[in-house]
């Protein structure tokens, strides 16, 4: 592509999203980017997503992006389906060059047990670099995941695996092999 075509693109797509996430490898580099910016405007204008800034796969849920940190060269992780970003107290915090695989739920807050009508305190959830979430994995609020952790699919993680450099698996997660 063309400086003048991205030039184009970009203004075209900052009347739907966010300049400050219209870049960045994916827009410069691989081009996806742009092809997520389209997919994801149907979504944007009458969806569940109308107030993300940022491209975001149409079957993902994100409660409050103002509660999200990540960088712009990993807005991957937002075109994975089927994923549940709930986080209306407590922030998510994505290190660089993570990975999330489909129908992932990242949950910052939960139930009061004794009124269900209510909700606990949010507490944050932070990945380290290059952690990989596998599919149906659930993270619980308060998780802190150190560097390089690999989530077993369909696994639970309900406490923090802060020093990192491990896999972790089932339910409730576990380390089952150091990297």
């Amino acid at each position: 592509m063309n400086k003048v075509l991205i030039f184009l693109l970009r203004t075209v797509f900052s009347i739907f999203y966010s300049k400050k996430y219209l870049k960045g490898r994916y827009f410069e580099q691989k081009r996806m980017g742009w092809y997520w910016c389209f997919i994801g405007l149907p979504s944007r204008l009458w969806g569940s997503n109308r107030t993300i800034p940022w491209p975001v796969n149409p079957r993902t849920l994100v409660s409050n992006p103002r509660n999200i940190e990540f960088s712009v060269d990993d807005i991957h992780i937002f075109q994975t389906p089927g994923c549940y970003w709930q986080n209306h107290s407590g922030r998510i915090i994505i290190g660089r060059n993570c990975y999330i695989a489909p129908n992932v739920g990242l949950i910052t807050t939960n139930h009061d047990v004794n009124d269900v009508t209510k909700h606990v305190e949010g507490k944050d959830i932070i990945l380290g670099e290059k952690c990989w979430i596998g599919m149906n994995a659930v993270l619980l609020p308060g998780v802190v995941l150190g560097p390089q952790t690999v989530v077993g699919a369909g696994s639970v993680v309900t406490h923090s695996f802060a020093e990192g450099h491990c896999v972790i698996a089932g339910n409730p997660a576990r380390i089952i092999r150091n990297l």
